[in-house]
């Protein structure tokens, strides 16, 4: 799953490049998908995730062979799938196919959704978002994606008020300083833990949670999936267009949303994860209100 949770590793192994190459233009990949001999491949990152054997079991239990093929660099998937090489990618939220259509040219498509997992509000200083002084000083990462998901955070937290036109990418310059009861410092993600110590509170990407010892159950403030601002966030299943519609494709959407598989899927996201039930139709729509926002 992409959820901007762990960094990009160096690059694909040499093995799994093999594997695709071996893969590709075969005579099987005409034959029905989900057998034995030719199963739907389906990319993720992080496939030692523990929801995956889960899911390949009851996949296999309604007679659908799946393949899970790993990758260790979050710009792969796409590209494996836009080529053929894989049939699904579950890696990435809709903001991040949005930005890899735009770029590239292509129409890969939505057709189910997982997860948000919520970007959270933490403070040392103080014990609910009301206690937040005028002018208090927030700590937010500096990286494009999470920083303006962190502004929406913010924004829903009633802390900060952002400008009519800021769009789906949103960065400090566009918050309305008369009308927001903060200001933000953008930091190195890996910092907003340290400035805790500093600031009235931080933004904190999960990746840092565990090892600042912080409790999500003891953040002030975190969106979710029926979060207007989380949109663009909701992680999905992704196929090409012209398979959006393909049933065995859309079965596997469904076991994924097996008792089974979520608790898996919640273990791996230390219980933070936000369950997103929005259909194919809603995620395609949000979708192209992004790519339109990012094309303007």
């Amino acid at each position: 799953m992409f959820n901007l949770r762990r960094g990009a590793a160096l690059g694909a192994s040499a093995a799994l490049a093999l594997t695709l190459a071996a893969c590709g233009g075969s005579d099987a990949d005409s034959a029905e998908k989900g057998t034995e001999e030719n199963p739907v491949r389906i990319g993720v990152v992080g496939a030692s995730d523990p929801q995956w054997p889960i899911f390949e079991d009851l996949a296999e239990e309604e007679g659908i062979s799946v393949e899970i093929v790993d990758f260790t660099e979050y710009t792969q998937p796409n590209p494996a799938l836009t080529d053929g090489d894989l049939d699904l990618n579950q890696f990435q939220h809709i903001l991040y196919l949005a930005q890899y259509n735009e770029a590239d040219g292509q129409d890969l498509t939505p057709i189910g959704a997982t997860a948000v997992y919520p970007l959270a509000l933490y403070s040392l200083k103080h014990d609910a978002v009301e206690d937040i002084p005028d002018g208090g000083e927030i700590a937010i990462p500096n990286d494009v994606t999470n920083q303006a998901r962190a502004l929406f955070v913010l924004e829903e937290a009633g802390l900060i008020k952002l400008a009519d036109d800021a769009g789906v990418v949103p960065d400090p310059t566009d918050v309305v300083a008369e009308e927001s009861k903060v200001t933000v410092t953008p930091v190195d993600a890996n910092q907003t833990v340290v400035s805790l110590d500093s600031v009235d509170a931080s933004i904190v990407n999960n990746d840092f949670i565990d090892d600042a010892g912080l409790n999500p159950e003891d953040a002030l403030f975190a969106d979710s999936a029926e979060s207007e601002g989380a949109r663009p966030y909701i992680n999905v299943w992704v196929a090409r267009a012209e398979d959006a519609d393909n049933e065995t494709y859309q079965q596997l959407v469904e076991i994924h949303k097996s008792p089974e598989v979520t608790e898996a899927l919640q273990e791996s996201a230390g219980g933070t994860a936000s369950l997103a039930d929005q259909g194919a139709e809603e995620l395609q729509e949000i979708l192209a209100e992004v790519q339109a926002s990012i094309a303007e």
